[in-house]
């Protein structure tokens, strides 16, 4: 890459602003989901009592719905930032894109 294009994009604002954000939100999903995925890690490990009781008069236990639970939270994080991508990164992406020309 040309040198006054890397300075041009580093002086560009709409830079600064899609690194801190999308770093920023990144990070918050990321924590999230750390959240979630450990701390069923850390049920299996310590309380598998808990989750190996019945929810009701079947067979089901706490587990299955917890691990459930667990893989739609990473679709639906997924999905989250794929939504906030295309309406905002792409977007300032574009910007971006305009302004800095070879």
């Amino acid at each position: 890459m040309q040198d006054h294009l890397v300075q041009q994009l580093k002086n560009d604002p709409n830079y600064h602003q899609l690194v801190k954000s999308r770093s920023r939100f990144g990070w918050l999903l990321t924590a999230a989901m750390m959240v979630v995925y450990y701390g069923y890690i850390v049920l299996i490990a310590f309380d598998k009592e808990f989750l190996a009781a019945k929810t009701g008069a079947g067979v089901m236990t706490w587990g299955m719905p917890i691990g459930l639970f667990v893989i739609v939270f990473t679709v639906l994080v997924t999905g989250i930032y794929v939504r906030r991508a295309n309406n905002k990164y792409d977007a300032l992406t574009q910007a971006i894109h305009a302004k800095v020309q070879p």
